[in-house]
């Protein structure tokens, strides 16, 4: 292949490879960080909770209408009928649960003389079937016990003092020390200003989704307390194979026990997922289709000036041919020129994809692109271009030597 005819073909017809080669920066450099931005989205909302079935866990939002001291008891008589029924395995009640509701979050301090050390985390509250109702694995220490268990009703009850025990996931243990040996060791949480020692290490236990960017999105703190407010709830897992037979029979034995509340949802942490994390997988279709438009027009740019240079080339394509040339060659010339013009836009869209990623790093705390999403988006753009320009360059290969002759 003879480079300096492309060249020189090149330097005749540059506003339209400048637009083309432009065209393709630009579209690389949206390519990388999209399908950067869709991987961590898709990421975000897939990442495991820490329970043991999701698909068998679903959660009771009740609300009580009347104001009173005996809101733990009446909440025993509901835990006791709901672990009562036989399509039920457990449940406890807690003021939040792993994919919805508040962001409840305190720190943790091993040294409180150092009050810049604390761990943040987040705040769950159950008893000693919370472990077994989510299905958390224990990885060190123990559960709770029920005599560690006590009652706590509403935000200030029992703030300060001390509590039999707590367990927090190995995230937040690792991020107390570098070597995550904490258990046994005595902390203080504020701004509760409660002294208690960590009694077990879960594997995992995640926040709600939105603290889900937050440094401690991994890191939870599980107190056993027996949440008592307006507002709770009750964490129950079915039986295997009798989900829906659970929801509809806990229901019902609620409001049988007392109508003075409002059961104002239900749902599966299943269905909470997908709702906790309809906006990730929404950003992560507008990129997508983001990326499949500017595709589609970058590709028929190239089509249509190749089809415009094929066009006004036709009698110097048609006097190649009298002189010997072939189909091959013609189709070759057409290929080659295309690369360079893309050659020279991926090359300016590397520059553009990092320079754009280094702006949204600073501004929105994304992560750096790692140096894999610019070689996908070359690569794409590469066979994008070579694609694009066939069916222009095969129509070139076919302009017989006798146009020539009548172009002269």
């Amino acid at each position: 292949m003879h480079w300096v005819p492309i060249l020189c073909a090149l330097r005749h017809n540059k506003v339209g490879a400048t637009l083309i080669a432009l065209q393709i920066a630009l579209t690389l450099a949206v390519l990388c960080n999209a399908l950067f931005i869709i991987q961590q989205r898709t990421a975000q909302s897939r990442r495991p909770s820490g329970v043991g079935d999701e698909a068998s866990v679903f959660i009771i939002s009740n609300r009580w209408v009347v104001n009173s001291d005996d809101l733990p008891a009446r909440e025993q008589t509901d835990l006791a009928a709901l672990r009562s029924l036989p399509e039920v395995a457990d449940a406890t009640v807690s003021n939040d649960h792993p994919l919805g509701g508040p962001v409840w979050s305190e720190a943790m301090l091993l040294n409180p003389d150092m009050p810049r050390s604390g761990v943040q985390s987040m705040v769950y509250m159950m008893d000693d079937h919370g472990l077994d109702t989510l299905g958390l694995r224990l990885v060190a220490g123990r559960n709770f016990s029920p005599a560690d268990v006590v009652n706590r009703h509403g935000l200030a009850d029992h703030a300060g003092g001390t509590l039999p025990g707590i367990i927090i996931t190995q995230a937040a243990a690792k991020r107390l020390s570098a070597t995550g040996s904490v258990l046994g060791h005595t902390v203080l949480i504020v701004p509760d200003g409660i002294s208690t020692r960590i009694i077990g290490i879960v594997d995992q236990l995640m926040s709600t989704p939105f603290a889900g960017n937050a440094p401690f999105s991994q890191n939870s703190i599980i107190l056993p307390y027996r949440w008592a407010d307006a507002q709770i709830f009750y964490v129950v897992r079915a039986r295997p194979g009798q989900l829906g037979a659970a929801m509809v029979a806990a229901r019902s034995k609620l409001y049988d026990i007392s109508t003075q509340r409002i059961i104002t949802g239900m749902q599966t942490l299943s269905d909470s997922r997908l709702d906790a994390y309809r906006g990730d997988r929404g950003l992560a279709f507008l990129m997508e289709v983001v990326c499949a438009i500017l595709l589609v027009v970058t590709a028929f740019g190239i089509v249509g000036l190749t089809s415009y240079w094929v066009a006004q080339r036709r009698r110097q394509i048609g006097i190649r041919r009298a002189l010997g040339a072939t189909r091959g060659a013609i189709l070759r010339h057409f290929q080659s020129e295309n690369l360079l013009i893309s050659g020279a836009g991926v090359a300016v869209g590397v520059l553009l994809a990092i320079a754009a990623n280094l702006w949204v790093v600073r501004s929105v705390a994304l992560a750096r692109l790692p140096f894999l999403y610019p070689l996908i988006g070359v690569a794409a753009m590469l066979l994008l271009g070579q694609l694009a320009v066939l069916w222009p360059a095969l129509r070139a290969s076919a302009v017989p030597p006798a146009s020539a002759a009548r172009s002269a």
